[in-house]
């Protein structure tokens, strides 16, 4: 199974929680999208600056194993958000814009979703765990 990590699921890799843990090993391949970087890195900056240089150092180990890639949006990304939006947008049923780029990225790429977060319930093509 190839595996996309939805910022929680990051968050537990990174602490590191057994459950997380054993499904990233367990994994073919792991995908770190765009958007779960860039909201780790901005709780690292609005956290205890005590901790800031081991949670980095933790976020670099991670992503230098060799199953991990991070994955980018591209022109295909784009119109997949587009179409998902709307589509929620006419259920009555949006989801936050980063989730939207997550479930982009997870449908593009045929990737199985680890989340803690419900509203990936409103994407029934995303698979998830």
């Amino acid at each position: 199974m190839s595996l996309l990590l939805d910022t929680n699921r990051l968050t537990d890799a990174l602490r590191p929680d057994p459950a997380i843990t054993s499904l990233v090993q367990e994994a073919d391949a792991v995908f770190v999208p765009f958007v779960a970087l860039g909201e780790i890195q901005a709780g690292f900056d609005r956290g205890d600056p005590r901790h800031r240089a081991q949670n980095e150092a933790r976020l670099v180990v991670f992503l230098k194993m060799p199953q991990v890639t991070c994955l980018y949006a591209d022109r295909e990304t784009t119109r997949i958000y587009a179409r998902l939006f709307a589509q929620l947008r006419r259920a009555g049923t949006p989801v936050p814009t980063n989730g939207l780029w997550i479930a982009s990225l997870a449908i593009q790429h045929q990737l199985t979703l680890a989340t803690r977060d419900g509203h990936f319930e409103k994407t029934p093509q995303v698979a998830r765990v």
